[in-house]
């Protein structure tokens, strides 16, 4: 865990976006979670506003006593952090030296930092109104290094400490369902059913975005904000999705293996409810590994295999290694390429050879694979050209080959598209009634084994279809995310298709059983729900086909739990007279600071300044959010409100950024009164993003009241940048124009 040096005593392994002027901050540590990330942001912002400042520059009384409280704000919290990390390290024997350390060098910097910011120390007349600080201007980076180090060295040492957590729940879980499918008799599969759904719910818990520790200090009414907290979270998109897949398996096979278990102990003798409980344990089992493969970073070699890649990551890759070939002719081989298209042009095969693909579809496909196939061998002509020949004309002849075969993968691409997405569409309309479930159900309960036969035909068909749909919508669906979705949706589809045949081949031959008519129920709300999530997944693939996805919000196609996977509306807890009051008072509000924040906006007389539009791109969202509480616009789900409030955040740190980089170039006292303003926002954005990770399904009305409250306190802070930042605009300019002027007029005595 050690952090390598490099020349200068930083680090190796720099935060984005963390590196301001004078000072940079490496750990050497790789940053896999996005809480890990965002606790370190702000205290960087922290340490930035101590150190940012000019040398030998007189400072006021004013500027002093600001940058002492920064200080005393960073210390404070560090103490409240090392007391958190301490108490971790006693609990966890086999990290508790390597925790310790870190949290001794982490008090110690914020010590030292406390001590260089202390205005009382400084030996200065008391005349004298204006004095000079941060004289060891290199003693203050090397004490904010060291913080921040250590720091980063306690939040991966605790995430350690999570995984090996959650190894264990595992673990406890495995044991406890090795003991259910031996189980005989009610009595002990109650008691040991107990058991499990407590070690479930806390492998969830574990799993989840959910807050573990929090050391924060982030009061509304202060002027220094330092949060510092970490959870069980995923930077990387992919196992982002790829836990929440498994994670979803979980949640839905607990109830499967209730009543599947249940459905064994009323009929032991029948050899469709053993099979029926067999596939819920071997499924469970495969997503409590893959959990684990995720959080201990494995990866299997079958995700390797070019064979298995989708049409539209093996097109991306294809782009990329032709762009490459513009600065480096010698990068890559003409048979890498012919063989990178070849393996795109196989996987179309998917659609070309499907049943349900249209002649002219087929045909257009067939088209323009060869007419892709045409493109690239003149694109390879040109290139090898280009290697031995440097003119001009070999130039923008390279540069127009690539541009006619990356029209000719698009057009392939929209093709594909369009045929996957139309074949979905279809089908999630024809099987909307979901008429197969209801005959097979009446044909359990009416013992009838022929009609039995014929109805788990017509659902076999029906799974194949929506099998070969979600393998379609994974070559086009335009993001790893949403790939994985589908891979997700496909598995779901093969797997529940037959549980629930076996499920109803139980209740045909036992239609007397309410254990088994529960059970199968069970299944079939299972592939309903997931019917309904399909939709979902058609919606997120063509806002990204159509490049809205950006726009809307940050985070999609994760499949949700059934508690709010479906698209339910956001009250199914009606709300009271007064409830309905409470939220339109707030939304009122929240309009009317929408308002002040236009009428900001209009001020500037460069509209397309960086924080003028994330400014109005947050004020267009709140009204959004105002209209909602008027029962109007565009958020009506609970989906839909999530979605909302992690974009919403997501702005809110942009224009921090952006406000952030403005202030470099403001005057010491400017600066310093600028930073304060947005150490008010950044936590209110991390607070945001905490909300979006709890359930909104319970006690809905609560959940929007407190997310309105946090977006008005936004929104107010907004209002106030704007303001602050156009009169410092102003009052750059001026003395700009004042500076020119005097220098003139001296030019013209000269």
């Amino acid at each position: 865990m050690a952090a390598s040096p490099v020349p200068g005593g930083g680090v190796a392994g720099a935060i984005p976006g963390s590196s301001p002027s004078g000072f940079a901050f490496d750990s050497g540590l790789e940053i896999r979670t996005r809480s890990v990330e965002q606790t370190l942001l702000p205290l960087v912002s922290q340490i930035t506003t101590l150190i940012n400042h000019k040398d030998n520059t007189k400072k006021s009384d004013k500027t002093l006593q600001a940058i002492q409280r920064v200080g005393q704000a960073v210390n404070l919290a560090v103490g409240r952090f090392v007391k958190v990390g301490e108490a971790i390290a006693n609990e966890n024997w086999d990290l508790k030296e390597e925790i310790n350390v870190a949290c001794i060098e982490a008090k110690q910097a914020g010590e030292t930092i406390a001590a260089l910011t202390d205005v009382t120390s400084l030996k200065q007349p008391v005349s004298d109104s204006h004095v000079t600080i941060f004289t060891d201007k290199t003693g203050v980076i090397k004490a904010a290094r060291l913080l921040l180090s250590s720091v980063t060295k306690v939040l991966l040492l605790a995430d350690q400490v999570v995984i090996k957590q959650i190894i264990t729940s595992r673990n406890k879980v495995l044991a406890t369902m090795e003991r259910l499918e031996k189980v005989n008799s009610f009595q002990e599969f109650v008691q040991i059913f107990s058991q499990f759904g407590n070690e479930m719910v806390e492998f969830a818990h574990l799993t989840g975005d959910r807050q573990n520790v929090c050391i924060s200090h982030t009061e509304e009414s202060s002027d220094t904000c330092v949060p510092l907290f970490w959870m069980v979270d995923l930077k990387d998109e992919k196992k982002k999705a790829k836990m929440a897949a498994a994670r979803a398996v979980l949640e839905k096979g607990t109830m499967m293996l209730l009543t599947a278990s249940k459905t064994c102990l009323r009929h032991p003798s029948c050899d469709s409810a053993h099979k029926n409980k067999a596939g819920v344990f071997d499924r469970m089992t495969v997503a409590l590994d893959k959990v684990i493969e995720i959080v201990t970073d494995c990866k299997p070699n079958r995700e390797t295999d070019i064979s298995s890649i989708s049409i539209f990551t093996g097109m991306k890759e294809l782009k990329m290694n032709m762009e490459g070939l513009r600065e480096n002719p010698y990068f890559q081989s003409k048979e890498n390429l012919s063989t990178t298209l070849e393996v795109i042009l196989e996987r179309t095969e998917d659609f070309t050879d499907s049943a349900y693909t249209s002649h002219e579809h087929r045909e257009r496909i067939l088209e323009l694979s060869t007419q892709a196939r045409t493109e690239l061998q003149q694109f390879i002509s040109v290139w090898i050209q280009a290697q031995s020949k440097k003119t001009k004309s070999i130039a923008e002849g390279l540069e127009l080959s690539i541009l006619k075969v990356s029209h000719s993968l698009n057009e392939l691409k929209k093709e594909l598209h369009s045929t996957a997405m139309q074949l979905a569409a279809d089908l999630l309309k024809f099987h909307a009634d979901h008429m197969v479930l209801k005959a097979l159900k009446l044909t359990g309960v009416e013992g009838n084994l022929e009609a039995l036969a014929e109805y788990a035909c017509k659902l076999s068909e029906e799974k194949e279809q929506l099998v070969e749909a979600c393998q379609l919508l994974r070559h086009i669906s335009g993001t790893e995310p949403l790939e994985i979705t589908c891979i997700h949706a496909e598995e779901t589809f093969q797997v529940t298709g037959q549980q629930i045949i076996s499920a109803a081949e139980t209740l045909t031959l036992h239609p007397s059983s309410k254990i088994a008519k529960e059970n199968l129920d069970v299944f079939c709300e299972a592939w309903e729900s997931q019917i309904s999530d399909m939709s979902t997944l058609l919606r997120e693939i063509n806002d990204v086909f159509e490049g809205r996805r950006g726009e809307k919000y940050s985070y999609l196609s994760l499949p949700k739990p059934p508690n709010n996977g479906n698209l339910k509306s956001l009250k199914p807890d009606k709300p009271d007279s007064e409830e309905q009051a409470k939220i339109a008072k707030l939304g009122l509000k929240l309009g009317l600071l929408t308002s002040d924040a236009d009428c900001e906006i209009e001020k500037w007389e460069d509209q397309e300044n960086e924080i003028v539009r994330y400014g109005r791109k947050m004020s267009r969202m709140a009204y959004s959010l105002y209209l909602f509480t008027r029962g109007e616009g565009p958020l009506k789900t609970s989906q839909d409100l999530i979605q909302f409030l992690e974009a919403f955040a997501a702005e809110g740190l942009k224009l921090t950024s952006s406000v952030q980089a403005f202030s470099k170039q403001l005057k010491d006292d400017d600066k310093l009164m600028l930073l304060l303003e947005i150490n008010k926002l950044i936590p209110l954005c991390h607070q945001l993003q905490t909300i979006t990770k709890t359930s909104l399904q319970n006690k809905v009305f609560l959940k929007v009241e407190k997310c309105i409250t946090k977006i008005r306190s936004m929104m107010a802070l907004l209002v106030q940048l704007l303001s602050l930042c156009y009169k410092l605009l102003k009052k750059m300019e001026s003395n700009r124009w004042v500076s020119v002027k005097n220098k003139d007029t001296l030019d013209g005595k000269t």
